[in-house]
């Protein structure tokens, strides 16, 4: 088994690159003009021998010289643009794959983003990419044209003096043997370090997107701790790589002294006993660092590919992770339909059992309250109507047609979600009222929403109106201007089905008044859920649903609950209270 794993890990990274994808006339060119550089580069020597040899018997040929001259010429000039267009060829691979990866992660479940911390995912996308890139743009034509250079050399030195090549490329071995082993802890260096950067960018992330409430309970100290401690972990894993190039660097320059010594010394007894020319000597010379730069970049690039090793089996992890199903369907949508919950038990994996056995029928057009102590699993059952999570067992039906049997986009399509946070966007107010909509929406479109969500009453004393900036995610504006630029989305969008977790729970009594105005404008003629928490959401709703642990224990309409339900009662009772309190 050991012995395949790499051969799979190649094959994962070809499949990562995705060759096809690039330009195959660019591919050429980058090899062609590097093929002329190294050929360029093969003839160096050979014109500088022919040029000694000539020097020692007669005056300088001048043929021989322009005819070096345009050999480094050629190099120069193939080399440079085979430099540009390779750093071109990394970078296209890079942003392919981030495009990769980024459309895969758009379409992973939630349940995807509830174990994997946000900035742990956002390094996969940004860091490990990079890796690949390097290995690209640096590496790997580099290894091809080094490869020609190398067996070009050998087999030009063969010809001049195949003993005193045989000589020389007895280090060869030496080098594989002390490459083998620090390839082995390479990767796994690599892939803790990659581990480490991507926890200190998801705590950095987390700290500076939640940095008031960092600020708020002085929680600087800590944070300053916890900070360090992750530069200190990525410090201690750079040191080990650190490490391992001080062991490499001083045996691979080792080597190459080695090998110059020999060339020399028994080069220089060659030519002394005249079985050697001084032109063949220089020659010799000059291959000798044809081969040396060749095994170098071998070395580097075995470094690379076992760093890219690493990071690939990261980023495969995205990829082969199961994500949700957008194709559409045959099966046609009537959001007029009841909904039906028939015996749907939920439970988050690993976990205890959320929902049991759960019964209620969600009558189009009608108000559907849910009440229930916190943990109770209201969230839990907007989750599932959203189609974030499935049942574990039972199914959720539209009429008579289970929703896994419906397109994942159609039926997300049907359904605004307004919440007690209101997530905003960093952008205008014009953007995130605007916000996914498939189509231009035009200004009085825009403004006929606003108006029906109140949002032009406040929008209308702001210098940039809707060009506004409400700032990282809506932190510029007020809480109940947060929830009318929802409502206003919402709208614009026209759902058939509405989800509001109760979206004044959180308001002062003036902002509750407005967006209270603006929910009943956006309620009209849709099926609508509620999580209720305010005792006037729940009088007025056709049907309350009253969760317990888990479990319905009750349905039916406010007076009905009043009368027979113990929990209930106690719901309303806490709340009236409340609502005197703060009245």
């Amino acid at each position: 088994m050991k012995e395949t794993k790499p051969k799979i890990e190649i094959k994962q990274l070809i499949q990562l690159i995705d060759f096809k994808s690039l330009p195959k006339t660019l591919m050429i060119l980058v090899l062609g003009l590097s093929l002329i550089s190294t050929i360029a580069s093969l003839i160096v020597p050979l014109f500088t021998k022919n040029l000694i040899d000539v020097m020692s018997t007669q005056s300088i040929n001048y043929t021989t010289l322009l005819f070096l001259l345009g050999a480094f010429i050629i190099q120069a000039i193939t080399g440079g643009f085979s430099t540009y267009f390779l750093a071109y060829l990394g970078e296209k691979v890079v942003a392919n794959l981030r495009k990769k990866l980024w459309r895969k992660i758009l379409l992973l479940p939630i349940s995807y983003f509830d174990k994997n911390r946000s900035g742990e995912t956002i390094s996969r996308i940004y860091s490990d990419t990079a890796v690949v890139k390097e290995l690209i743009s640096t590496q790997l034509v580099s290894i091809f044209t080094g490869m020609i250079s190398l067996v070009g050399s050998i087999g030009i030195l063969l010809f001049l003096d195949w003993s005193m090549t045989l000589v020389m490329l007895t280090a060869v071995p030496l080098i594989f043997f002390i490459m083998r082993p620090i390839g082995s802890k390479m990767r796994k260096i690599s892939i803790r370090l990659q581990g480490e950067t991507a926890n200190f960018t998801s705590h950095i992330t987390q700290v500076i997107s939640e940095i008031r409430l960092v600020k708020a309970y002085v929680a600087e100290p800590v944070e300053k701790k916890n900070g360090e401690e992750g530069v200190e972990h990525l410090f201690e894993v750079g040191l080990k790589e650190a490490r391992l190039f001080a062991i490499l660097q001083p045996l691979m320059g080792f080597v190459i002294m080695f090998m110059l010594v020999i060339v020399i010394g028994y080069g220089g007894y060659r030519v002394a006993s005249g079985g050697l020319s001084a032109g063949d000597l220089v020659a010799f010379i000059l291959y000798l660092f044809q081969i040396i730069m060749p095994i170098t970049m071998l070395t580097r690039f075995f470094a690379s590919l076992q760093k890219t090793m690493g990071v690939t089996e990261r980023m495969m992890e995205i990829f082969d992770h199961q994500q949700e199903d957008h194709h559409t369907t045959e099966q046609e949508i009537n959001p007029t339909l009841p909904i039906r919950f028939d015996n749907v038990t939920f439970a988050y994996q690993s976990s205890e059992t959320i929902l049991h056995n759960v019964n209620f029928t969600i009558d189009s057009g009608k108000v559907t309250a849910i009440v229930g102590p916190s943990g109770s699993g209201k969230t839990t059952i907007f989750s599932l109507l959203e189609r974030f999570y499935q049942p574990s067992d039972g199914v959720i039906l539209l009429g008579d047609t289970p929703l896994t049997d419906i397109g994942l986009s159609e039926w997300r399509n049907e359904i605004s979600y307004v919440s007690q946070e209101s997530p905003l966007l960093a952008g205008t107010i014009r953007e995130n009222i605007c916000y996914a909509m498939d189509r231009e929406v035009t200004e009085e479109e825009l403004t006929k929403a606003a108006e029906l969500a109140y949002v032009d009453e406040f929008v209308k004393n702001l210098p940039k109106g809707y060009d506004t900036e409400v700032g990282e995610r809506g932190i510029m504006l007020s809480g109940g201007q947060r929830q009318r630029i929802a409502i206003a989305r919402a709208i614009l969008h026209d759902p058939k089905i509405l989800m509001l977790d109760e979206a004044t729970s959180a308001l002062d009594s003036t902002s509750e008044k407005v967006v209270q105005e603006a929910l009943q404008n956006l309620m009209i003629g849709r099926t609508t859920l509620v999580i209720a928490h305010r005792l006037s959401t729940v009088v007025d709703a056709d049907q309350i649903l009253v969760m317990e642990q888990g479990e319905l224990t009750g349905i039916g309409n406010h007076e009905t609950l009043l009368k027979n339900h113990a929990l209930y009662q106690k719901l309303v009772e806490q709340q009236f209270r409340w609502e005197l309190q703060n009245n």
